[in-house]
């Protein structure tokens, strides 16, 4: 059998899904490269075999180089905590893409985006990923936008105020279901869509229902108590948000997205649309986090 001697390009590979991703691509067998800020937080990876090379986000001409001689590129939206009001931070990584997507364009294209990204406003911090699919929509190859659910990630503080039997929340009412996803998952997803056979557009929907209640009481299993979930409420939001480390007056972005997630404004099934449920359980996640925050 011939040598698969395909390359894959994944971006944010030192983050969850990144680094997701890359596993699931490296345990295949598949060739992978990394461009990255700052090239010794990769060491770890440049080990096990992938390409790394330097370079930001913003910067097409290294993004363009990173690009070259790959089969398919996951590409993804830095995080920003506290974006400006403009998006202007989005939109720099959005004008690099194009430039460099111009001058070379994979034959596929995974991109992470955002349940709700397809709604034109009262978006919130998503409004950087309904941007980004609205300047690749048209490109000229394959594309798979997926559009995940809330992370469970977001809740890992859960493992310790759940010590003291609350877990606060910002999704209301606290019995119904909202979309969730483990990062884990999603990288299996992209490293999936990257290395199997299919053409044209896509979107995906990847996550399962679940709500509040029930992953608190999951919760409750792995700390080995009774713990109880607890609605923020509505006016004490940018207090508790700043309490968790984002600036003053940079709350407004979560806010948004939350309160357009509570209204159903946002959410799963959205027509011509494909849905892929999650396959690790809150449980299953949290047992996870636990164990990675003890070595």
């Amino acid at each position: 059998m011939e040598e698969d001697k395909s390359m894959y390009l994944v971006l944010g590979i030192t983050g969850h899904v990144g680094g997701s991703a890359a596993r699931h691509l490296l345990e295949q067998g598949k060739r992978v490269r990394a461009m990255v800020r700052d090239e010794t937080k990769a060491a770890a990876w440049s080990a096990r075999g992938v390409e790394v090379v330097k370079g930001e986000w913003q910067d097409s001409a290294a993004l363009t180089k990173a690009l070259e001689g790959v089969t398919g590129a996951y590409l993804m939206m830095p995080p920003t905590q506290a974006p400006s009001k403009d998006f202007r931070e989005a939109k720099a990584v959005i004008a690099s893409y194009q430039e460099a997507l111009s001058k070379v364009l994979p034959s596929k294209l995974i991109v992470l985006s955002s349940m709700g990204s397809e709604k034109p406003d009262k978006l919130g911090a998503i409004t950087a990923t309904h941007l980004l699919e609205q300047a690749l929509w048209n490109i000229a190859t394959s594309v798979a936008f997926v559009r995940a659910g809330s992370f469970y990630e977001n809740l890992t503080y859960g493992l310790q105020s759940g010590q003291g039997g609350v877990l606060p929340v910002f999704w209301s009412p606290t019995g119904r279901k909202i979309p969730a996803v483990a990062t884990e998952d999603i990288g299996a997803e992209v490293s999936k869509l990257l290395t199997t056979g299919w053409s044209g557009r896509r979107i995906i929907e990847l996550g399962s229902m679940v709500s509040p209640e029930e992953i608190v009481h999951q919760l409750g299993e792995v700390l080995g108590k009774e713990v109880t979930v607890q609605a923020v409420p509505r006016d004490a939001w940018a207090a508790t948000l700043e309490g968790m480390g984002i600036p003053p007056g940079g709350t407004w972005a979560f806010e948004e997205m939350a309160d357009s997630v509570n209204s159903g404004w946002i959410g799963f099934g959205v027509e011509g649309t494909e849905r892929v449920e999650g396959t690790v359980t809150a449980k299953q996640f949290f047992v996870a986090a636990q164990k990675a925050l003890q070595k």
